[in-house]
């Protein structure tokens, strides 16, 4: 009689049978018969219901702290989250700085056009708070610039803007404050997002910037999953809805995703960024497959591709038309030598040196032309006979 193994796992019944040689069931039969005796556990043990789950409940912690402690994921998460925060902060900056030029503008509406930069413009407000301090504050340590503070000085002294009350200032003052106290956190969040960056994935750093090759590992979930991509995915990660919409209407297919934003297709004229993209997206595949399999510390691979990117994008401004492999022909090719060239070419057709078989049809046709001119002769000298009678 031959035993056989009940075994819930497929995978697992099918390494038993491979090294032990033991038959294992699996199906739906096996199936209900473990969730029978799950339900009916504590029924086969003598323990107390409760010690039965509390070490249900301290095996489960277990376990996940051993999944979590192998994570192969886990340092991605940082990667992941703080660029998620960057662009939640961007948003936020922006928002409470436009919030800022329209609430102090009623007072100095001329400074807006004065100053671009959100940061200086709230530090500027929290430094002179009313107009009329402007011109007995210094800003030479917020703006750096000896003409634009001369100007705003100036400006506030004839500005067109209503006045504002004490509680009205204060208010404004603590916005100021959110903005300049934002702006700060975020500079110390791009710097810890650029030191994990170069130490997790450095070849894609090199590749792509710190903040594209981020967005592009939040994208994918991970620096693995982004590892598996082939490059035609990488160099549209980010534009699925176009490429859907293209596929959908039949229409051109996107050639970029997030990666257009890399340095690299910046530097590219409008119409080579398409083929920059390409280029560029195959050199970061490899360099992330570097990243997430690979066991070197510092940038390897990601130094000579961007390189030779460069270099074909070099030649494609140029007009050249040249390989970017690493094997390089054993011979050159020669100058072009027009008098040479002359001397080896064949000699000029002559068509007046071949020779003719009149047929019997060309024969005829020369005879009655004859005959045709013959006649008009004939009557072109009756009628001048003719006119020479009258």
């Amino acid at each position: 009689m031959m035993l056989s193994l009940l075994v819930c796992d497929v995978k697992l019944g099918g390494l038993i049978k491979e090294k032990l040689d033991i038959q294992c069931v699996s199906n739906d039969g096996v199936f209900e018969l473990y969730r029978g005796v799950r339900n009916q556990l504590d029924s086969f043990f003598d323990t107390d219901a409760g010690a039965m789950k509390a070490m249900q409940l301290g095996l489960s912690h277990s376990l996940s702290r051993y999944k979590l402690k192998f994570s192969a994921d886990k340092v991605d998460i940082m990667i992941v989250q703080a660029i998620g925060l960057l662009d939640d902060l961007d948003k936020e900056i922006n928002m409470y700085a436009m919030r800022v030029r329209e609430w102090y503008g009623w007072h100095f509406p001329e400074m807006a056009k004065i100053m671009n930069d959100n940061m200086f413009y709230a530090k500027c407000v929290q430094r002179m708070g009313m107009r009329i301090n402007c011109k007995n504050c210094d800003f030479s340590d917020i703006l750096g610039d000896e003409t634009m503070e001369e100007t705003l000085k100036k400006t506030a002294e004839t500005s067109m803007g209503t006045e504002i009350s004490e509680s009205d200032l204060a208010n404004i003052m603590s916005l100021c404050e959110q903005v300049v106290s934002l702006s700060e956190y975020r500079l110390q969040l791009f710097e810890y997002l650029k030191n994990r960056m170069a130490a997790i994935a450095p070849n894609l750093t090199i590749m792509v910037g710190e903040l594209v090759g981020a967005r592009l590992i939040a994208h994918a979930g991970s620096l693995l999953n982004l590892a598996k991509q082939p490059a035609s995915t990488i160099q549209i990660l980010g534009a699925e809805k176009a490429l859907f919409r293209a596929l959908k209407t039949k229409h051109d297919t996107p050639k970029y995703g997030l990666i257009y934003h890399a340095s690299l297709i910046g530097q590219a004229a409008p119409k080579h960024k398409g083929k920059i993209s390409r280029v560029l997206a195959a050199k970061t595949a490899l360099a992330i497959r570097v990243d997430a399999m690979g066991d070197n510390a510092g940038p390897t691979i990601a130094l000579e591709s961007k390189m030779k990117v460069e270099a074909r994008l070099r030649q494609l401004e140029g007009g050249q038309k040249m390989s970017l492999s690493a094997s390089k022909s054993s011979h050159s090719v020669p100058k072009y030598d027009s008098s040479a060239a002359k001397a080896l070419a064949p000699p000029k057709y002559n068509d007046s040196s071949d020779i003719v078989i009149e047929e019997k049809s060309s024969k005829k046709e020369k005879k009655s032309k004859r005959d045709r001119d013959d006649d008009e002769d004939e009557s072109s000298k009756k009628k001048k006979s003719k006119k020479d009678k009258q």
